[in-house]
């Protein structure tokens, strides 16, 4: 004689995965992303010089790494290349580079931060010389130059202001780009509120 199962769903209950906690893990990830890129981008708004200097001493540690990684790859790793010399070269200087920074972290952010922004100077200078002297030469070709040539005068004077004052022309793209970071924060918490909406 065979007694019939009650099933009060208890059972099933047991037996299923918990796939819920795990289906939201998308969302999950992408907001705590953007949590991160959030705080990282408030940090360098409110403390440029400082975030500047721990990104500076991140990229030295990077630059160390690399470089014990380059000479293993072609000393024991069989990463020999036709330029073996260059490599080792290259992979030296980078360990010493990276070191040096790590040495005296403030003295390498100046330098670093100094040495990008008149590189950009230089840059923006060049390029606006070029668009003030090619619209001047071909200005028979254009309805209108003064926007070519307010475009140009405008990139000159962006790169001498860069000359200038490098110090504070760096702080500023340190917070130029926390305030990027900020915005794509703001982006990822959209994108982690849809994923939550679609059980994801």
């Amino acid at each position: 004689m065979m007694l019939p199962v009650v099933d009060n769903g208890l059972l099933g209950a047991t037996l299923m995965p918990d796939t819920k906690s795990s289906s939201r893990m998308p969302s999950i990830l992408t907001g705590l992303r953007g949590v991160l890129m959030l705080l990282a981008g408030l940090y360098a708004l409110f403390f440029p010089g400082m975030a500047l200097l721990i990104l500076t001493t991140v990229a030295a540690a990077l630059f160390v790494v690399d470089g014990v990684l380059g000479l293993w790859s072609i000393t024991f790793g069989g990463g020999k290349t036709g330029n073996f010399w260059f490599d080792v070269i290259r992979n030296a200087l980078s360990i010493l580079v990276g070191v040096l920074i790590l040495i005296s972290p403030l003295l390498g952010t100046l330098i670093t931060a100094t040495f990008l922004v008149f590189l950009v100077a230089f840059q923006a200078i060049l390029v606006g010389a070029m668009e003030i002297v090619v619209i001047v030469r071909e200005r028979e070709h254009y309805a209108k130059i003064w926007p070519v040539l307010l475009s140009g005068t405008l990139y000159v004077l962006f790169g001498l202001l860069l000359i200038f004052w490098p110090l504070e022309a760096a702080a500023a793209l340190v917070m130029v780009g926390g305030i990027l970071l900020m915005v794509f924060a703001i982006g990822l918490f959209g994108l982690a509120w849809r994923l939550y909406k679609t059980g994801h």
